[in-house]
């Protein structure tokens, strides 16, 4: 897989690449401006991105925007977005295609190797990758609303939903079957609304609907 990566701080963008080239990725452009992100993702060649919210010139989301508009150009195009700090709404306007291939992390994650060349490979995959910290402050934010209609179980594996976890890593983490957690999913579709399409769908809209508080 042939990535581009944004990143204007030069010792981060150094260490993703030697991480993603460790882990036999390919970095086929490595920039640290919006511009030059443009350009770079106009490349057919590019099979996924991994951006920095903030670029220069103005340091506000050209990143994201620049995410969005690759995605708008190319469906599905595989996008992961690092962030210094929790902003929901980066992972809300990720999600709201209702597609998936995306995945919104905050910069220290790149510190745990593992986990983090696991995200890269879940968004590359097709899969969707929300940070534990937007989901913890989003669990915490619920937990003040009575009429939810998820259960507390079904609200813990929506939260394993959002971080791109398969029901068997579902069922892994929280001791149980994957049959029992196939049921939990069912149940919150259910709950949420959620008409019957591909399953891969639906999970990415469950987890569109949670965010939008």
């Amino acid at each position: 897989m042939r990535l581009v990566i944004a990143e204007d701080h030069a010792l981060l963008r150094d260490g993703l690449i030697r991480i993603l080239e460790a882990h036999d990725l390919t970095i086929l452009s490595a920039v640290d401006n919006a511009p030059a992100l443009d350009r770079a993702l106009q490349d057919p060649d590019a099979d996924g991105a991994i951006v920095d919210v903030r670029m220069p010139p103005t340091f506000t989301d050209e990143g994201l925007r620049a995410a969005l508009a690759a995605r708008e150009a190319r469906p599905g195009f595989p996008v992961l977005v690092l962030s210094q700090y929790v902003e929901q709404l980066y992972a809300r306007e990720l999600l709201a295609s209702g597609q998936g291939a995306v995945g919104y992390l905050l910069k220290d994650r790149v510190s745990d190797v593992s986990e983090f060349v696991d995200a890269v490979r879940r968004v590359l995959g097709g899969g969707t990758v929300i940070d534990p910290e937007v989901i913890a402050k989003i669990m915490a934010r619920r937990a003040a609303q009575p009429v939810d209609r998820l259960s507390p179980r079904e609200r813990e594996v929506l939260g394993l939903m959002a971080e791109g976890r398969s029901n068997a890593a579902i069922s892994h983490a929280l001791h149980v079957t994957e049959k029992a957690v196939a049921k939990h999913t069912n149940n919150i579709f259910t709950k949420l609304d959620l008409p019957v399409a591909a399953d891969d769908n639906r999970r990415v809209l469950a987890v569109l609907a949670w965010l939008k508080l």
